[in-house]
């Protein structure tokens, strides 16, 4: 069985659909969900939904290598970013080699590095009258949002769409997608 370890810093309902998507699947599941945030409500959704939880701090995540050894313990076949904020350190991504990923709310290049993550995205979208937007799931490499595209998903922006309705169609496609992408990845079909 293919396992699949999470990283998320904030509510969790991508990390949820996941864990849903891959909850009694004979090919693969989520094994572990880490955070940043010990106050994150991804940890209260895994606690429901009886999957091992754990929050970390910077010097565990990027000055040792605790973490990675959570990560080695946990012998994931694909690291998935649902929602994390923190650049990913080199000697991780270099342990795991094209097995992280991430899902970007915009489609990148456009509206993508530092900085830029949810409402930042999505006011930016509606602040240069955009006609469209979507997600992107690339691979994850040194650079914010700079690695290579797996795949894009996009809708129409309405001139008079506000922030929080780009927001809600960004969910809708992060909700439809992603789960499938995260398989096909773990089934070699892309």
């Amino acid at each position: 069985m293919k396992r699949i370890v999470i990283f998320a810093s904030g509510s969790g309902t991508n990390a949820e659909n996941l864990i849903r998507f891959f909850h009694n699947r004979e090919h693969a599941s989520v094994v572990q969900v880490l955070t940043n945030n010990p106050h994150a409500k991804v940890l209260d959704r895994c606690k429901t939904l009886k999957v091992s939880a754990l929050s970390f701090n910077k010097i565990a995540f990027s000055e040792t290598k605790d973490v990675l050894n959570i990560l080695k313990a946990s012998k994931p076949d694909l690291i998935v970013l649902a929602g994390f904020l923190w650049k990913f350190p080199e000697f991780i991504l270099n342990e795991y080699p094209n097995k992280v990923i991430n899902i970007h709310p915009a489609l990148l290049p456009k509206f993508g590095g530092k900085g830029m993550y949810g409402k930042y995205v999505h006011d930016a979208v509606v602040e240069n009258k955009e006609s469209e937007t979507g997600i992107t799931i690339h691979y994850v490499n040194e650079h914010y949002d700079e690695g290579a595209i797996i795949f894009q998903a996009k809708c129409t922006v309405e001139k008079n769409d506000t922030a929080e309705d780009v927001a809600s169609k960004i969910h809708e496609l992060e909700m439809e997608h992603f789960p499938i992408i995260v398989q096909k990845l773990l089934s070699d079909k892309i």
